[in-house]
C-alpha cells in the first residue's frame, strides 16, 4: 500500500519498472491521494492512472483544469452515469466523445448529447442509440 504522497511520486519517478508499476496497482487511502493532487499537481495523471483510485477522487478530478487528466478520467471503466453526466458537458470534445463511447453513459445522458455541437460526437451516439441499446445502462 502507498503510505504518502511522497511515496508515490518517487514510485512513479522511479527507473525502476517495478516501483512504477506499483504507483500504478497498489492502494492508497483518499488521503493519501487528495495529497498526492494538492502538494504534486503535475502527478494528477499518475493519481488517474493507478487501478484502484476511488470514485471519490476521480470526481474530484472532474473538473481539472487540464484536459488530460478529464480525459483520461473518462478513460476509467469504474465511471458512475452520474460522473459521465457531468462530463458530458465538457467544453473539450474529446472527453465528450469518450461519454458517448463509454459503457457506464446512460440513455439519458447519451440523449442529450444527440445535440452536441460536434458532428463525431453525434455519430458515437447515433451508432449507440441506433441499435436495440441493450448495452445501455
Amino acid at each position: 500500500m502507498i503510505e504518502t504522497a511522497d511515496d508515490f511520486v518517487r514510485l512513479r519517478n522511479s527507473s525502476d519498472p517495478q516501483q512504477c508499476c506499483r504507483a500504478a496497482a497498489e492502494e492508497a487511502s483518499v488521503q493519501v491521494w487528495t495529497e498526492v493532487i494538492d502538494r504534486y499537481p503535475e502527478e494528477r495523471v499518475g493519481v488517474v492512472q493507478n487501478k484502484t483510485v476511488p470514485l471519490a477522487v476521480l470526481e474530484l478530478l472532474i473538473d481539472d483544469p487540464d484536459t488530460r487528466v478529464r480525459f483520461m478520467v473518462t478513460m476509467k471503466r469504474k465511471l458512475s452515469p452520474d460522473l459521465l453526466e457531468r462530463l458530458a458537458h465538457d467544453a473539450d470534445e474529446s472527453i465528450r466523445m469518450r461519454v458517448a463511447q463509454h459503457r457506464n453513459t446512460s440513455r439519458e445522458t447519451l440523449e442529450s448529447l444527440r445535440h452536441d455541437p460536434w458532428s463525431e460526437v453525434r455519430a458515437a451516439v447515433e451508432d449507440r442509440l441506433g441499435g436495440t441499446g441493450r448495452d445501455l445502462p
